[in-house]
């Protein structure tokens, strides 16, 4: 009696990682977000392996001219802590737009990965700019279209 095939779990060194470009002109955040955390993690690849960063770089690029749905500029309200009594602060979508569009599509991204000490290693293979430049050329990035 012969055995099905055997589940391979990929090592350290078969990890092959590239480059891939994002263009979020006039793309949702989420969908923009959602791919870009998918890439990331590795999900997109056939050695996708939970516990291992498999996954690859990310560049997102004209995050400025990203675009969000229905009243979320005014309705959607990112918080945080300042750690002591009494100090919730909180900031709407289009306050955080205008002070730093990327951190929109940053705060997403970081919201989709694991929340433990692989998540807080995988964001930092995201780079996410602005405009339509980056110095990432030399990557030779792979495009993606959403």
């Amino acid at each position: 009696m012969k055995l099905a095939s055997r589940t391979i779990s990929i090592q350290e060194k078969d990890i092959q990682k590239k480059w891939v470009l994002i263009d979020a002109t006039g793309q949702s955040l989420g969908k923009v977000a959602a791919k870009a955390a998918a890439i990331i993690r590795g999900k997109t690849k056939p050695t996708f392996t939970p516990h291992m960063d498999t996954g690859d770089n990310v560049v997102v690029v004209n995050a400025s001219k990203i675009k969000l749905t229905g009243n979320k500029w005014d309705d959607k309200i990112y918080y945080r802590h300042t750690g002591y009594p009494g100090g919730i602060k909180s900031r709407t979508a289009k306050e955080i737009y205008d002070r730093k569009p990327s951190d929109l599509i940053k705060k997403a991204v970081y919201g989709m990965l694991p929340k433990n000490r692989l998540g807080r290693t995988l964001h930092l293979n995201i780079r996410i700019y602005d405009g339509s430049d980056h110095p990432h050329v030399s990557q030779n990035p792979e495009t993606v279209n959403l």
